[in-house]
């Protein structure tokens, strides 16, 4: 679960990149949008990179969603179904040790993959196309969030997202044994929130600017 998520993670950064290339103007984000097919080339066929990249990413998903619902299911074989008494300390003596965001793992989980089928359909596919469809990357964006509700639909997603990455990245480390030491667990918890935060940020910003006329 922690190195499927990691290859996600590395996704969302080069992709929150490519998003950015936005401010560059159309010729640019439809050239870079153009380049993704032409990687590689003659040593793959047209695209060959890109659908490489789509199939490890597909693959991680489904080891992602595997590994979380056989940890589910040993959880609650383990405690017979009434779930786990979690750690008692001075901070909460009923046993609840946990963060808003490990708490909406599961549920922000499916909120994130709710969001990923219909963003391909929307901005990949262009089978849904609110403000209208366009063979152009760079008008499909500006056509689309030119919408507000379209916006806020991208914000709600990207809201689950950061409280998944928050606590996604802090335990794919701790699982793969950084959490170490009260020093290492703390710089965990700021690389975590770092990289939440940036993805979050980074992935905002070009349906914002978009939505208040800045790119047209």
């Amino acid at each position: 679960m922690a190195v499927s998520g990691l290859i996600m993670v590395l996704f969302l950064l080069a992709h929150m990149y490519g998003n950015l290339k936005i401010f560059e103007g159309r010729q640019a984000f439809d050239g870079y949008s153009a380049y993704l097919r032409e990687v590689g080339e003659p040593l793959l066929p047209h695209s060959g990179a890109l659908w490489i990249v789509r199939v490890v990413l597909l693959l991680s998903v489904f080891v992602h969603i595997y590994a979380a619902f056989t940890l589910w299911h040993r959880s609650r074989a383990a405690t017979r179904g009434k779930g786990a008494w979690r750690y008692e300390s001075a901070k909460n003596r009923r046993g609840v040790q946990r963060s808003y965001s490990s708490f909406t793992m599961r549920w922000g989980g499916i909120i994130i993959g709710l969001f990923v089928i219909y963003h391909i359909l929307h901005l990949t596919a262009d089978y849904i196309a609110p403000g209208g469809a366009s063979p152009s990357p760079y008008q499909r964006m500006v056509n689309g969030f030119s919408i507000w509700w379209v916006v806020l639909s991208y914000a709600v997603a990207l809201i689950a997202l950061g409280f998944h990455l928050r606590h996604g990245v802090w335990s794919a480390f701790a699982s793969l044994g950084a959490n170490t030491s009260v020093a290492r667990r703390r710089a965990l918890n700021v690389t975590a929130t770092a990289v939440a935060a940036i993805i979050l940020v980074g992935f905002f910003i070009p349906p914002l600017v978009i939505l208040v006329g800045w790119v047209r």
